[in-house]
């Protein structure tokens, strides 16, 4: 293949594919390189459902031709767009078919180094292959984002794991294991971990365990329920409206509302089918965590409750279900160079409205842009916004252009016969403002 291309996507989640399928339907030269959905199909509990609803679960392609829906209708498996629960084994599947369908030459690569030259950026691989590149999109998802509480950060690996690596649950047979969390993911792996192997309990510092109920509404009358509760890519209500279909209105709140609001909205909840079956784990809510530490007996827990007093409990494991935080650094293969010129907000980049960092030619999508556009790009809806935005623009930068096949569709077009309206600011890029940030 040639050593120099016009865009580079990194990372094949549902993010990276739906750039990549948005990107060759306007015939924009594209690679993409990295494992096809490997956080989904790896690094979550086997039996999770989706809690996002089924017509907010789709990848995105050009003409939406290949929905979540349509390949449930293919495979003869049940869908519904609400209140239906999608599998994890369901959605993975659907976005390895699209992933053949739309960027089926997927290069099974690691990037461990991503540095600025004259034309662009020389990306080197795990593999010992380099090539240079004139733009790039890191769509790397969550792989390095995940977070543990710096209280839990003195305990020996063999004695801690974040939720995203604790899919294996052979490995916890015949141990206690305390689950820490109180969101979906901690409530999932509580009661499939407990199921697969039993001995497990759950330890949140929230009060109660919020379920999210059903996504079609209950108690009002039908007519009112889009009024009172209306559905959203993101949760029913007003404000999951708001920010599930205006994520380009986000970038204009103040700076301290978007990051109080990118990794905390909406409020930790689990899914409504999750609620019977956490019956059997033993709950210690109200319980927040001051002190870990290995003991004789495993892993000493000091707990303080609400109204201020204390408690130790003992496990052999801790599973960390405390979700994931942006922070650039953590990105191993971002160069020095590169990290210190990310102007960033908090510890994310700082992008325009065409998801472009500070550094040009560099962009960045999904949970890295969540502090610009939003919390729905913690979620796959937002996939759609993404992947339109960043394509039109793209495709409007002077990069070599080639007849391309729509997939969906089979047949051939030229880019310059597609057009489509700008969406509000396109015509007007953010200029970075501000000092450089760093760690």
């Amino acid at each position: 293949m040639s050593t120099l291309c016009d865009v580079t996507i990194v990372g094949a989640g549902p993010f990276g594919l739906s750039v990549a399928a948005h990107l060759r339907g306007l015939g924009v030269d594209c690679r993409i390189i990295g494992s096809p959905m490997e956080s989904w199909k790896n690094h979550m509990p086997k039996g999770m459902l989706l809690k996002s609803a089924g017509f907010a679960s789709n990848l995105s392609d050009p003409e939406q031709a290949f929905t979540l829906g349509q390949f449930c209708s293919e495979h003869g498996r049940p869908y519904r767009s609400l209140d239906l629960p999608i599998p994890l084994e369901t959605f993975s599947a659907y976005g390895m078919a699209f992933q053949k369908r739309f960027a089926p030459d997927v290069e099974h690569e690691e990037l461990v180094s991503l540095s600025p030259v004259s034309e662009g950026f020389d990306l080197r691989m795990k593999s010992g292959r380099s090539f240079t590149t004139r733009k790039v999109v890191i769509a790397t998802g969550l792989t390095y984002f995940s977070h543990i509480p710096e209280r839990l950060s003195n305990l020996p690996s063999d004695k801690i794991s974040h939720s995203a690596d604790a899919g294996d649950f052979e490995r916890f047979q015949r141990q206690r294991v305390s689950v820490l969390g109180g969101g979906a993911s901690a409530i999932d792996m509580a009661v499939l971990l407990n199921e697969a192997v039993g001995n497990v309990q759950l330890i949140s510092r929230n009060p109660a365990i919020i379920f999210n109920g059903r996504w079609g509404g209950s108690g009002a009358h039908p007519f009112l329920r889009p009024l009172v509760r209306p559905v959203s890519g993101i949760g029913p209500g007003w404000k999951h409206r708001l920010f599930a279909d205006l994520p380009w209105l986000f970038r204009y709140f103040p700076e301290s509302y978007r990051l109080g609001t990118a990794e905390k909205f909406p409020s930790a909840s689990a899914g409504e089918p999750m609620k019977d079956r956490l019956a059997a784990v033993p709950l210690h809510l109200g319980l927040s965590l001051q002190e870990a530490r290995v003991s004789g007996r495993g892993v000493q827990l000091r707990l303080v409750s609400m109204d201020g007093g204390t408690r130790i409990m003992e496990a052999d494991h801790v599973i960390a279900a405390t979700g994931y935080r942006t922070d650039v650094h953590r990105l191993p293969f971002l160069s020095p160079a590169i990290l210190e010129r990310l102007h960033l907000i908090g510890q994310a980049p700082r992008l325009s409205v065409n998801f472009e960092s500070s550094v040009a030619g560099l962009y960045f999508v999904g949970h890295a842009s969540t502090a610009t556009f939003g919390p729905v790009m913690r979620f796959v809806f937002g996939a759609d916004f993404t992947s339109r935005r960043i394509s039109r623009h793209l495709a409007n930068v002077g990069l070599r252009r080639r007849e391309s096949p729509c997939t969906a569709t089979g047949h051939y077009r030229r880019t310059a016969e597609i057009s489509s309206p700008e969406m509000p600011g396109d015509a007007h890029p953010e200029a970075v403002k501000g000092s450089q940030s760093s760690r």
